[in-house]
C-alpha cells in the first residue's frame, strides 16, 4: 500500500499502474490480484488506513474551543499535502468521472469520515455547557467547517493558509451558539 501511495505521488493517478505498484513493492502481480482487484481499491485501503490517524480529532482540554476547532482543520489542511491526502485527491477527481469509484469511495471512506467529523465536532461542542445542538445543525456545521478547506484544496488548487483556518474556526462556533437552543 506505500508503493501505491508512493507511485502516485511520484507519477500521478494515470502513471499509476498494477504493475509499478507490484515491481515497487517487490512482489508479484499476481499477490496484488489476490488482494485488490484495481489500482482504485488499493488506493481506498491505503485512504482509509492512513486517513484513520491523520484525521482523528484529538482534544486538548487546557485549550479552549475555538483553538480546538483549529487545530483540527490544521491537521486537515497538513493531511491533504501528505501522499494519503493525494490520494484522497486522485479519488475525488476520478470518482467525477467513474461512478463506481464514486460509489466505493462515498459508501467507504467518505462516510466514514463524515461520521468521525460529526462525532468529534459534537464531543468537542459538548465541552461547552452553552451549547446544545441537534442533529441537523451538527451536520451543517461539520459541512462549514471543512467545506472551505476541500474547495480550497480542489477547486483552485490553493495553500489552505491560518487565516482560514482560524476565521473557519471562530465562525463555525459563532453559528453553532446562533443554533443552541440555549442562545435564545
Amino acid at each position: 500500500m506505500h508503493a501505491a501511495d508512493d507511485l502516485l505521488v511520484e507519477k500521478g493517478f494515470a502513471g499509476l499502474t498494477i504493475e509499478g505498484i507490484a515491481q515497487r513493492a517487490g512482489v508479484a502481480k499476481q499477490t496484488i490480484y489476490r488482494w485488490w482487484k484495481s489500482k482504485v481499491d488499493i488506493l481506498l485501503d491505503t485512504l482509509a488506513d492512513d486517513a484513520r490517524e491523520a484525521l482523528q480529532w484529538r482534544t486538548d482540554e487546557a485549550t479552549g474551543t475555538e483553538e480546538n476547532l483549529a487545530a483540527q482543520l490544521r491537521r486537515t489542511a497538513d493531511f491533504f499535502d501528505e501522499p494519503a491526502g493525494r490520494v484522497l485527491q486522485a479519488l475525488l477527481g476520478h470518482a467525477q468521472l467513474e461512478s463506481d469509484t464514486a460509489a466505493a469511495l462515498r459508501a467507504g471512506f467518505l462516510k466514514e469520515q463524515r461520521d468521525r467529523d460529526v462525532a468529534g465536532l459534537r464531543e468537542l461542542l459538548a465541552r461547552d455547557p452553552e451549547l446544545t445542538v441537534d442533529d441537523r445543525a451538527l451536520g451543517h456545521l461539520v459541512d462549514l467547517l471543512l467545506g472551505p478547506l476541500y474547495y480550497r484544496v480542489l477547486v483552485p488548487g490553493t495553500p489552505i493558509d491560518t487565516e482560514l483556518v482560524n476565521s473557519t474556526a471562530r465562525l463555525v462556533l459563532a453559528l453553532a451558539r446562533e443554533a443552541s437552543p440555549k442562545a435564545i
